[in-house]
């Protein structure tokens, strides 16, 4: 058996930091994801690097900021550039054998062309996605995109019978995007991706190469589409009540006063009555709360399997990691989804790390982002390093001192304390300043706040410099 060490990604879409039982959570346990806190490392101040999911997936893929690797929007035809050196062409340099089970989401999905009647193909896709250095690839690209394209999940769940009843409820904007999966457990994507990743693991032969393999559920992202069964799993006394402050977003300077107000950009607009998010009801967030918790219940079910089976493949010769791309608002300042958000309950996310051999638990209060997994999984493999914005993780006793979030027509940078958040879109110009310190809810825009103006300069010269390099030569 190669001495290399396995190593085994697993990565979650839209899950906030405090939903996990390790991290504080109190609406569903999650022991099996837990496990890798007792045996392994907790980061309790890690941060993505864009609240939109391409961007951050990219950065996690090639060790960069958005701004440098070239993939900062959703939406944009800007597919990541495939000459650059990522996460698999790398380790398949060192000798590994490269996989891939779940959601991609390396190139813009094109939104404009889907159909609400019909599922169109994909292939393009799965070939541009392996031909960055994936061997073996087992495409679950997003719940929305499965429905809408047809990948590897798709196809299968067409055959079973169940793909047309759900893209009609994905399709159904009265529903809210809110809704218990219309089938068996089993062919839910979140339990097909992890079924899918333990049996991959398994099947593995002892004489074959080091392994790299990327797991990555497309839950708890919306649609909040839990399996009916899961719903009682939550804790309905320890569901977080959604902190909101009577007129904060009346300011029309704020960033999301038109996605509560009506017309805005955030995720939840879009199925909101009058596309503001102000017009849902408490019963409507209490529903979402509880199927995005739900979800979490069955994925943490499934990461315990693929757990087991990397217990039995590979003993401790392993280095496992569980991350997010980023996190989801659920209700908190009046608006769900994640887009140009700064608050904690999107830029903040779990990481938990167990590093080969290591047996006894440790907490990292180190500020580290999502740049930081090439350079820590190329240094576990033995790969050579590249030129990236992050550091390894192993042993590391240098933190950031500042973290920056991009996006496409979105800035923002914080030293953990407080944050300086700029958005340009559709003629606007909003700035906010957070003051964590004083308002560690983030109710509250200090933008106007003389006393702070220190801090706020200091915050903007940090931006700056993060960005003027690629501006100048």
């Amino acid at each position: 058996m190669s001495e290399k060490p396995a190593i085994i990604f697993i990565t979650c879409d839209e899950m906030r930091l405090d939903t996990l039982s390790c991290y504080g959570g109190t609406a569903v346990d999650t022991p099996n994801i837990d496990s890798l806190m007792h045996q392994g490392t907790k980061y309790e101040n890690c941060y993505t690097v864009s609240p939109l999911c391409l961007p951050a997936r990219c950065s996690m893929l090639t060790g960069l900021y958005p701004h440098n690797s070239g993939a900062y929007s959703n939406f944009r035809r800007c597919p990541l550039n495939q000459n650059l050196p990522n996460i698999f062409t790398e380790l398949r340099k060192a000798g590994y054998a490269t996989s891939m089970i779940g959601k991609c989401h390396f190139a813009p999905v094109p939104y404009d062309e889907t159909k609400p009647d019909r599922t169109l193909p994909y292939d393009d896709f799965k070939e541009y996605y392996m031909s960055l250095g994936i061997d073996h690839l087992e495409l679950q690209d997003d719940k929305q995109v499965s429905v809408w394209y047809y990948d590897d999940y798709s196809k299968e769940l067409d055959r079973a019978g169940y793909l047309k009843e759900y893209r009609d409820c994905t399709w159904n904007d009265s529903l809210g995007k809110v809704f218990p999966f219309p089938g068996p457990v089993q062919w839910h994507p979140d339990a097909w991706v992890g079924d899918h990743g333990a049996r991959f693991i398994e099947a593995v032969s002892s004489g074959e190469k080091p392994q790299f393999t990327w797991i990555s559920f497309s839950g708890p992202h919306y649609p909040f589409d839990a399996p009916q069964e899961y719903y009682g799993r939550v804790n309905q006394d320890g569901l977080p009540s959604c902190r909101r402050r009577e007129g904060e977003l009346e300011d029309a300077a704020r960033i999301h006063h038109d996605s509560y107000f009506g017309g805005g950009h955030i995720d939840g607009c879009g199925t909101a009555p009058g596309h503001a998010c102000r017009n849902y009801t408490e019963d409507y967030w209490k529903r979402l709360q509880i199927s995005y918790y739900a979800n979490i219940a069955l994925i943490d079910d499934e990461v315990g399997k693929i757990l087991e089976a990397v217990k039995k493949r590979y003993g401790e010769n392993a280095l496992v990691i569980f991350t997010a791309d980023h996190g989801e608002m659920l209700g908190n300042h009046g608006v769900w989804g994640k887009h140009d958000c700064a608050y904690d309950d999107v830029w903040r996310i779990p990481l938990l790390v167990r590093f080969p051999g290591q047996s006894e638990p440790a907490v990292c209060r180190g500020m580290v982002n999502l740049t930081d997994i090439l350079p820590t999984c190329l240094a576990a493999g033995g790969a050579q390093p590249v030129a990236c914005d992050g550091r390894e993780l192993q042993e590391r006793t240098e933190y950031l001192a500042y973290t920056f979030s991009e996006s496409e027509g979105f800035c923002a940078v914080t030293d953990g304390s407080c944050k300086y958040v700029h958005v340009q879109k559709d003629g606007h110009n909003h700035r906010e300043f957070l003051d964590l310190r004083s308002d560690p809810e983030e109710f509250e825009n200090q933008m106007d706040n003389p006393e702070l103006d220190g801090d706020k300069a200091r915050l903007m010269e940090r931006m700056i410099s993060h960005f003027m390099p690629h501006v100048l030569p």
